[in-house]
C-alpha cells in the first residue's frame, strides 16, 4: 500500500466519459448484460440518487491507458442520534480478466479511501458475500455482526417449501399484480412525507434517512418490479414495499419497508400477511424487528453479514444500534 498523500499514477477518478468502457469492463467481470436495460440500471443506481452521485475510480492500464478496473461506492444517509451522518455503501467492484491478481482492488479502495475523507465523509458500510469478504477485512473492514431476518409462511405446505430452499435468493425480481407498482405510489410525495411523519423513529442509534424523494428513487426503477401493499385507501395509512424472487423452490416475498402510523405492531403484523397472501408467495421474508418477529420464523444464518469501515467517523456501532430495513441491505 502506498505512502500516505502518494498519488497512483493508473488510478483516477471515474468520469461520464468513462461509461462505455465501464459498462464493457461490468460485462466482462460481472456478467452484466450489454444492453439498454443495463445502462438504465447503471445510471438510476449510481447517479439519480438524492444522496449524490455515486462517486467512481477506474484502473488504468499502464501502457495503453485502457480501463482494467473499477471501484465505486454509493452514496447514503443516516440519521445518528437525530443527526445526520453522510456515508457510502460499497458496491460494484470489477477488475478485467486478464488483470486480475494484480492488486487492483487494494489501490482503487485506497485512493477511495483517501478521496472519501477528504470529502467528510463518516464511514463506508456494506454486506460482502463469503467470497468477496476476506479482501475487505484485510483492508480494514470490520465486522458489526448478521443482520437478523425472520420468514413468516404462508401455509404449512409453503414452510415445507422454504425449509427445503437452502439456496441464495434469486438476485432478479419476477413480476407480481400483488399491490401497486410502488414507483406508482411514492409519486406522491405530500402522502408519503404524511405517513414518515407519523412513524416513531428511534431514539438512538443509527437509520437511512428516509425521505420521499429517497422512497420514490430507491423502489422507483420499474424493471426490479418492487410493489407497494397499500393499508388503506390513502398513502398516509400505511404500506408495505416488497418484490417477489426465487429462492430455490420456494417463492419469497422480500419486505423491504413497512411502513405504519405510529409504528403499530399489529398493523405491521397485518401487511406481511397481507403480502404473502396477495402476492402467493411460500413466505415473507424482512429483517427481524420486534414487531415482525411476532409470529415469524427467526433464521439465523440467513441474513447478510454487515462490516464497517471507518472514514471520517472512528467508532463502530454495535449491530443493536443499527436500525435497518430490508430495503437497507440487500443487494441490487
Amino acid at each position: 500500500m502506498r505512502g500516505a498523500g502518494a498519488a497512483d499514477p493508473d488510478v483516477r477518478s471515474a468520469t461520464e466519459a468513462d461509461d462505455d468502457a465501464v459498462l464493457e469492463l461490468l460485462h466482462d467481470a460481472l456478467g452484466w448484460v450489454p444492453d439498454a436495460d443495463h445502462a438504465s440500471f447503471f445510471e438510476w443506481k449510481h447517479r439519480q440518487s438524492p444522496f449524490g452521485r455515486s462517486p467512481a475510480w477506474v484502473g488504468l492500464d499502464a501502457d495503453s491507458q485502457a480501463i482494467v478496473a473499477y471501484r465505486t461506492f454509493m452514496r447514503w444517509e443516516y440519521l445518528l442520534d437525530g443527526e445526520v451522518v453522510r456515508a457510502v455503501r460499497a458496491v460494484d467492484t470489477a477488475t478485467h480478466s486478464s488483470q486480475r491478481g494484480r492488486g487492483w482492488f487494494t489501490r482503487l479502495t485506497t485512493q477511495a479511501l483517501e478521496d472519501l475523507r477528504a470529502q467528510g465523509v463518516g464511514f463506508v458500510f456494506n454486506t460482502p458475500n463469503d467470497a468477496s469478504r476476506p479482501g475487505y477485512l484485510k483492508m480494514g473492514w470490520r465486522p458489526v455482526g448478521k443482520v437478523p431476518v425472520a420468514i413468516r409462511p404462508r401455509s404449512p405446505a409453503a414452510a415445507l417449501r422454504t425449509a427445503r430452499a437452502r439456496t441464495a435468493a434469486d438476485k432478479w425480481s419476477l413480476p407480481t399484480t400483488a399491490g401497486e407498482p410502488a414507483g406508482s405510489v411514492l409519486r406522491d410525495a405530500a402522502g408519503v412525507e404524511a405517513l414518515l411523519a407519523s412513524v416513531p423513529g428511534p431514539d438512538r442509534g443509527l437509520i437511512t434517512r428516509r425521505t420521499a424523494a429517497y422512497l420514490a428513487w430507491r423502489y422507483g426503477f420499474g424493471p426490479l418490479h418492487y410493489r407497494a401493499l397499500l393499508a388503506g385507501p390513502r398513502v398516509e395509512d400505511g404500506m408495505a414495499v416488497f418484490r417477489l424472487r426465487r429462492r430455490g423452490r420456494s417463492l419469497e416475498a422480500a419486505v423491504c419497508e413497512v411502513l405504519v402510523p405510529g409504528g403499530n405492531d399489529a398493523a405491521v403484523r397485518r401487511l406481511v400477511r397481507r403480502v404473502a397472501r396477495a402476492s402467493g408467495a411460500d413466505h415473507a421474508l424482512s429483517v427481524a424487528t420486534r414487531a415482525l418477529s411476532m409470529g415469524a420464523v427467526p433464521v439465523p444464518g440467513l441474513g447478510p453479514q454487515l462490516v464497517w469501515r471507518d472514514v471520517c467517523q472512528q467508532q463502530v456501532p454495535e449491530l443493536a444500534g443499527w436500525h435497518l430495513s430490508l430495503g437497507d441491505v440487500e443487494l441490487f
